[in-house]
């Protein structure tokens, strides 16, 4: 019987290395998977590499991980947004590499990856410091520069609801990331708001990410749940 269902937010993340990277879902403060994330911290991954849309705010989420010293490299579209606290501080004193990605493109590059192509062309950044020592080639009389799939070793994702097999759906702008995510990562760990559900649970027109994108699901509620030590 398929049963992707785990305990705990610490059951969910073990086994993530160090030297990882991480795709994180999520779409500013949006959709954002802070219990996995938080659990991450008290598994005690390190060196680890981000890719995500922002670079964490405050204290929590990917801050917590920048926080506790875990990331080498962030991959941002916008890597200092309110309350980006930690990031700055970490780019400031250089303990922390940065690349940043157009939206469109880091999107691309994700989603690439999960369809099995190792590159491709876009107009996007042709002619700024982010063309620099990239292929550029012209099509139609166009420059377009080469950019190369973003895989990642893990995705972590926040959804609404999902069943024991791992079929999930989101709520809005949640949604964003977190689809191409799954597909693109070689483990992919998804925590839910709603209590995960037994097989037909979802209808099938609910579905927006099929379980055989899905390795773990783990409830986590619509808060983050501490058992007086840490998330679970």
């Amino acid at each position: 019987m398929i049963d992707k269902r785990v305990a705990t937010a610490l059951e969910a993340v073990a086994g993530i290395h160090d030297g990882a990277t991480v795709l994180v879902g999520g779409f500013g403060e949006s959709g954002v998977p802070t219990v996995l994330l938080e659990a991450l911290v008290q598994q005690g991954a390190t060196d680890l590499t981000i890719v995500a849309n922002n670079a964490g705010t405050a204290e929590r989420g990917i801050a917590a991980l920048l926080r506790a010293g875990r990331v080498r490299r962030m991959i941002s579209s916008y890597p200092r947004s309110r309350g980006s606290v930690w990031f700055e501080k970490r780019y400031t004193e250089g303990s922390i590499e940065l690349e940043v990605v157009p939206q469109g493109t880091l999107t691309e590059r994700i989603r690439a990856a999960g369809a099995g192509i190792p590159a491709f062309f876009t107009p996007t950044a042709v002619g700024t410091e982010m063309a620099e020592g990239k292929e550029v080639r012209e099509f139609g009389g166009r420059p377009y520069l080469l950019e190369y799939a973003l895989p990642g070793d893990v995705a972590l994702i926040r959804a609404r609801r999902a069943d024991r097999w791992g079929n999930l759906t989101y709520h809005s702008v949640a949604r964003n990331y977190a689809p191409t995510m799954a597909a693109a990562a070689t483990l992919t760990i998804a925590e839910t708001e709603e209590p995960v559900s037994e097989l037909g649970g979802l209808g099938p027109e609910e579905i927006i990410t099929p379980g055989i994108y899905v390795d773990r699901v783990v409830h986590t509620g619509a808060a983050l749940a501490w058992d007086g030590e840490g998330p679970r």
